[in-house]
């Protein structure tokens, strides 16, 4: 019998919102639009400095959840480089061929 599978690329999409977006992306993105909106009704009138503060919660949100390429987007891309850097740089061999430390 032959058990080999094809799995498409695309399994997981038909599960996320319009293909790209899961629910924890989408309210970090409504989150950030909403308090860019409230800002922008406290700030009735301002320069160009004011306006790019006003409007980097929702600037900051949506490049969080913007899709990258080998990755679900830079969210979990952030997460990883992080959990990368933080974690023990030395890794220990154990496996069938050692001994384990055993005499």
């Amino acid at each position: 019998m032959n058990t080999n599978y094809l799995i498409p690329a695309n399994t997981k999409k038909s599960k996320l919102i319009f293909g790209f977006f899961t629910y924890l992306d989408l309210i970090i993105f409504g989150v950030g639009c909403s308090v860019t909106l409230i800002l922008l009704f406290i700030f009735q009138s301002m320069n160009f400095q004011t306006a790019l503060l006003v409007l980097l919660p929702a600037i900051i949100s949506g490049f969080l959840v913007v899709p990258v390429p080998n990755y679900h987007n830079v969210m979990q891309l952030l997460t990883n480089i992080f959990l990368f850097y933080m974690n023990r740089k030395r890794y220990y061999w154990k496996g069938w061929c050692m001994k384990d430390g055993e005499k």
